[in-house]
């Protein structure tokens, strides 16, 4: 007698599952001509697996609810617009998604309003969604999220601009208690007195992307962790306008630490404040009142681009109770307060840099005019909870990224012990064939 053990017949059914779905999968046409005229049927006769392909043009009034899971749907032959006119799936957006694995590519979402003033262009509820080259213009949300916490959201090449109700409590990108948001290459700007980008997510990756209030711009905070998680921003451009009713470029913990671990890496950015006077990067909030759970804040190889240090303001946490501080800059150790928990404050090497270095700082061009002037010394960010921190690409305007090379800094040290570091380095400038050097230290900014 053959015996199977209960693993191997679960691998085999799953096996069997998933030839069976690949074998059903279809490719549904979606268009004026085709058999299938909407979006809103197209999400009901759909099937797990399937690929849907919309032909380019403007949809107007057509919302639609996604729950099935491996769903591709994609725009074909040019861009997919979708005009909500007063229309919302579910009185919440233009979409609602709530399924397993979903992914969209080529779609611009325009003009979601609803009763309670949180119309999304996406409503996200549940499973794993992939947004890629996609717009979100107009919305009182550009995407609204839950709190479901399995849930992941991953944005590339995208653009959010004009979204928001107005009165501060809608954004956007507006991200709930998931449990991972990842950002590239995308472009955020002139939220209607909302943040460009808040996440309550437990884990957060901003890697490459361009958050600017720019001409006119009123967004409050331009990048905000409201209850911290873990948070990675590197290699962003980060601008704030003169006429933004927030001082605070990036906030951490405003309303307090929910999760277990609160960690942030602002690393490699180039922030720029345009604000007259008063202005503030970075606000991490550490009284007691936000209950500061293993709080880390490291702050390397930034170039400022105003006035003021990257981390004035920033105290150590506070033990309810005996007013010691959890920590002294660093890592925790013997001088902490007994039974407090542990805080590190590690804010180096960022640099602050006038608006004349740059080609034309005035329209958000922070290519150095001269890469060797001002010298900068970047120092390696090494990597953090197995992430890695030294830059390996660059945003490239409008919304997209590409690879840069890094130098070996070590291995450079060793050799010029004096040596200045520019930004980029590179013997000959620029790099030919449009390619470019990035030596960890600001982020480089492309047209």
């Amino acid at each position: 007698m053959t015996h199977i053990s209960l693993k191997h017949a679960a691998l085999a059914t799953l096996g069997w599952l998933v030839c069976t779905v690949a074998a059903n999968a279809e490719v549904l046409q979606v268009g004026p001509t085709r058999k299938i005229t909407s979006l809103a049927v197209a999400a009901v006769v759909a099937k797990s697996g399937d690929t849907v392909e919309v032909d380019a043009g403007t949809y107007t009034a057509d919302v639609a609810i996604w729950s099935q899971s491996n769903l591709t749907v994609r725009a074909v032959g040019g861009r997919v617009r979708l005009l909500a006119l007063g229309a919302a799936a579910e009185g919440k957006g233009i979409w609602v998604v709530r399924g397993g694995a979903f992914a969209v590519q080529g779609f611009d979402f325009v003009g979601a309003k609803v009763a309670d003033k949180n119309g999304a262009g996406i409503r996200f509820e549940k499973g794993q969604l992939s947004i890629k080259d996609c717009t979100f213009t107009g919305n009182e949300n550009g995407i609204l999220t839950s709190g479901d916490k399995d849930a992941e959201l991953l944005i590339e090449n995208s653009e959010f601009g004009n979204n928001g109700f107005g009165d501060g409590y809608s954004h956007n990108l507006y991200v709930g208690a998931i449990k991972k948001l990842t950002v590239t290459g995308s472009d955020f700007h002139h939220a209607k007195v909302g943040h460009l980008l808040k996440s309550r997510a437990a884990e957060n990756h901003i890697f490459y992307n361009r958050l600017t209030d720019e001409t006119g711009g009123r967004a409050s905070y331009e990048l905000e962790f409201p209850n911290g998680g873990l948070a990675y921003v590197v290699g962003n451009h980060i601008q704030q306008g003169s006429q933004t009713e927030n001082p605070t470029l990036i906030s951490f913990g405003a309303e307090g630490y929910k999760w277990p671990r609160n960690e942030l890496y602002l690393v490699g950015n180039t922030l720029a404040d345009d604000r007259p006077s008063n202005g503030k990067w970075l606000a991490v909030r550490t009284d007691p009142g936000a209950k500061p759970v293993n709080l880390v804040v490291k702050a390397l190889n930034n170039v400022l681009v105003g006035t003021g240090e990257l981390g004035a303001g920033i105290t150590a946490p506070q033990v309810a109770g005996n007013g010691g501080a959890v920590g002294t800059g660093g890592a925790a150790g013997a001088g902490d307060v007994a039974g407090a928990r542990p805080f590190v404050l590690d804010i180096r090497n960022n640099i602050n840099v006038d608006w004349d270095v740059f080609v034309q700082a005035s329209r958000q061009d922070y290519r150095l005019k001269n890469p060797a002037s001002p010298p900068l010394k970047p120092l390696l960010p090494g990597t953090a909870n197995g992430v890695d921190l030294t830059p390996k690409r660059e945003y490239v305007h409008p919304r997209q990224t590409r690879g840069v090379m890094a130098l070996n800094l070590h291995r450079f040290s060793k050799s010029h012990p004096s040596a200045a570091w520019p930004l980029p380095y590179w013997p000959c400038w620029p790099p030919a064939q449009g390619g470019s050097i990035f030596l960890v230290l600001g982020a480089r900014y492309s047209f």
